[in-house]
């Protein structure tokens, strides 16, 4: 464990958790995405990175968050933000999912959850919940949201506002 880190016992999934905070520096991690490559949090150093964690491929709230960043790229790219979604489904259906809505960010397989965890994003019983983290270019959490209920996302206009801090 790093000196950052605040584990907690998951009895459910019989693994430790990981809480990170503002100002922690962000696990590296490095999942299968889409587009056939696999992604680092690393191969992002240098710009900030809008972390999505969302907990289904075409189910409402996910579809409707994803599209609205997607729709809102330009503001990300403005602010030479990197978005990437990340869920426990498998590349081929992450695949499938961007292929139908064209996503132009890349989405990573956590099908073991194990960034979820590093991420503090599960649940009580394993599933990961609905967060958005923003990591500054030198790969300190500036910003975390971990939804308690699934319902509601962080909208564009919030996430690019806390962008904006940055370049302050």
């Amino acid at each position: 464990m790093n000196s950052w880190s605040r584990p907690r016992n998951d009895l459910a999934a019989g693994r430790v958790i990981v809480s990170i905070s503002l100002g922690d520096k962000a696990p590296n991690f490095t999942l299968a995405g889409t587009g056939g490559q696999d992604y680092s949090l690393n191969d992002f150093a240098g710009q900030p990175v809008v972390l999505v964690f969302y907990p289904g491929d075409d189910t409402p709230v996910c579809t409707k968050q994803l599209n609205s960043y997607n729709r809102d790229i330009e503001q990300f790219t403005e602010m030479n933000a990197q978005v990437v979604g990340i869920s426990a489904q498998d590349v081929s259906s992450h695949e499938g999912f961007a292929n139908k809505h064209g996503f132009t960010f890349p989405l990573l397989a956590d099908v073991d959850k194990d960034v979820a965890g590093l991420y503090g994003t599960l649940g009580p019983i394993g599933f990961p919940r609905r967060s958005v983290f923003i990591i500054d270019s030198n790969g300190i959490v500036r910003y975390a949201h971990r939804a308690m209920a699934g319902l509601t996302f962080r909208p564009v206009k919030e996430l690019v506002a806390e962008l904006e801090k940055l370049s302050r």
